[in-house]
C-alpha cells in the first residue's frame, strides 16, 4: 500500500474538527503537510490524540467551536492547508494570521481570497491578499454564485467550506471537474450539501456528525511506483488499497493509452472507491495531453513526464500552466532535470514537448525543494546509466516520508 492519501488526510482532520464529538481517523498520512493541518487545529482548541501510528482521535467542537489562536498559524509548505483553512476561518468570528515557509509564501492565494471577500470575510496580505502572510477576520458570511476560472479543488473547497457558515446557498461551478474529496466528505459528515449537475451547492449547516474514517492509499504517491514498474524491465508490482476516485485516476487512463499494462483488482466502493493495481513492464508510446485531461492528473504530471521521456515518439503536454504555481515551477524543474540526465524536454508556457529516448545517462539533479520532483527523479534514476543524484531529497517528507525506503524494498 502506498502512503495514505494526502488530500483526504487534510480534509478528514478539518471536517472532524468541525463535527460535534469524537471522530476516529485510520491510516492518516503523517507527512509534514498533514501535520501542519493537525497543529493548526490544535492551536484553535481542538483535541487531537495520536492513538497509534497513523491513527487519530479528533475531539470536534462543532462548527462554532474553534477559538482564536494565540499566535500565528504556521503552515510550513502546505498550500492545501492554507487555502482550505481560509474557507473555514472565513466563517469564524475572530482574527487569525496564516504564514508559511519561503515556498508557500510565493504561491498565489488571490483566487481564494477574492471569492471569500465577496462572501464577507476581511482578508489582508501582500499584493492585495495574494501572498502569505494573510490575516483574516471572519464571520457574517453570505452565500455567492461562484464560477471558478481554474479547475482547482483547493479553490472550490475553500468556497464550499465557507458556505457551511454563510446565509443563503453557496454555488460553485468549475470549467472542468477537479477532485471531489471535499464534497464526498461533506456528505459523509452530514453537511447541507447537494450536487446540481455540474454545480456544487452548500447551505448553512448547523451540525456535522462525527465519523470513523479509513483513508485509502494515495494514487499520487502510487504513481511513482506505477511508472517505475512500467519502465523497469521484468517488473511486476501489486499496489494494494489505492484510492480510485474517478477525479484522480487520469494517470491510469493516460498510461494505458501509452500502452501500459495496468490491471485493477479487488475494486470496491467505500465512501471513496478503493482497489488494487497490478502493473507490469511495458513498452510505452508517446501521448498528447490537452487541458481537459489535466485536472485529473495534475499532481502526477512530473512522473508522467519521466514516462514520456522514455516512450517511443514525441509527447506533448498542454494546458498545464497550473504546474508553474505548485511547490516549485514544476514545468521548469522537470524540463531542466530531464535535460541534465540527457533527455530532450522543451519547455512551453503551459506545458512541454518531450522526445522519447531509450534511457538516461544520469547525473546530478535538483529537487527544487519539491517532493514530487524529487520522487520523479528517483524513478528516472532507475533507468539511467549512472544513476540520478538528487539534491535536497529530504523534501519527500512533505507527502511520503518512507518513499526511499519503500523504493529500496522493491
Amino acid at each position: 500500500m502506498p502512503s495514505a492519501d494526502k488530500s483526504i488526510s487534510h480534509r478528514a482532520v478539518m471536517l472532524a474538527s468541525l463535527a460535534e464529538g469524537e471522530s476516529r481517523i485510520h491510516n492518516f498520512l503523517e507527512g509534514e503537510d498533514c501535520l501542519a493541518t493537525m497543529r493548526a487545529f490544535s492551536q484553535m482548541g481542538i483535541g487531537i490524540e495520536r492513538t497509534a501510528p497513523g491513527e487519530l482521535l479528533v475531539c470536534g467542537k462543532g462548527l462554532g467551536g474553534l477559538v482564536q489562536p494565540e499566535k500565528e498559524l504556521y503552515l510550513a509548505n502546505s498550500g492545501t492547508t492554507m487555502r482550505l483553512m481560509l474557507g473555514i476561518l472565513a466563517g469564524q468570528p475572530f482574527i487569525a494570521t496564516l504564514t508559511g515557509d519561503e515556498s508557500l509564501s510565493r504561491r498565489p492565494m488571490k483566487r481564494v481570497t477574492d471569492p471569500l471577500r465577496k462572501m464577507g470575510a476581511k482578508i489582508q496580505g501582500p499584493e492585495d491578499a495574494n501572498f502569505p502572510p494573510l490575516t483574516i477576520r471572519g464571520g457574517k458570511l453570505k452565500g455567492i454564485q461562484f464560477s471558478s476560472e481554474v479547475a482547482s479543488a483547493q479553490v472550490k473547497s475553500a468556497v464550499l467550506l465557507a458556505g457551511l457558515f454563510a446565509k443563503g446557498p453557496t454555488q460553485v461551478k468549475e470549467p472542468l471537474p477537479s477532485r471531489d474529496h471535499t464534497e464526498r466528505m461533506m456528505e459523509l459528515f452530514g453537511a447541507n450539501f447537494r450536487k446540481e449537475g455540474k454545480v456544487s451547492v452548500v447551505q448553512r449547516t448547523e451540525k456535522l456528525t462525527p465519523r470513523e474514517i479509513r483513508i485509502p492509499g494515495d494514487i499520487s504517491s502510487a504513481a511513482f511506483f506505477i511508472v517505475a514498474a512500467c519502465l523497469v524491465p521484468d517488473s511486476e508490482v501489486v499496489i494494494k488499497e489505492v484510492g480510485l476516485n474517478p477525479t484522480r485516476t487520469g494517470i491510469l487512463d493516460v498510461l494505458k493509452e501509452m500502452g501500459a499494462s495496468i490491471a485493477l483488482e479487488n475494486v470496491r466502493e467505500e465512501w471513496e472507491p478503493v482497489g488494487d493495481l497490478r502493473v507490469r513492464s511495458s513498452n510505452l508510446q508517446a501521448v498528447k495531453l490537452t487541458k481537459e485531461k489535466i485536472p485529473s492528473l495534475i499532481d502526477e504530471l512530473p512522473v508522467l513526464m519521466v514516462a514520456c521521456a522514455l516512450a517511443r515518439g514525441k509527447s506533448e503536454i498542454r494546458g498545464a500552466e497550473e504546474l508553474r504555481v505548485k511547490e516549485s515551477d514544476r514545468i521548469r524543474a522537470m524540463c531542466e532535470n530531464l535535460g541534465r540526465l540527457g533527455a530532450e524536454a522543451e519547455e512551453l508556457p503551459d506545458g512541454c514537448v518531450i522526445r522519447g529516448k531509450e534511457g538516461f545517462r544520469g547525473g546530478k539533479v535538483s529537487s527544487f525543494g519539491d517532493h514530487r520532483v524529487a520522487m520523479s527523479m528517483a524513478v528516472a534514476g532507475l533507468r539511467s546509466e549512472d544513476g540520478a543524484e538528487i539534491a535536497e531529497s529530504d523534501c519527500v517528507n512533505i507527502s511520503y516520508p518512507s518513499f526511499f525506503k519503500d523504493l529500496e524494498s522493491l
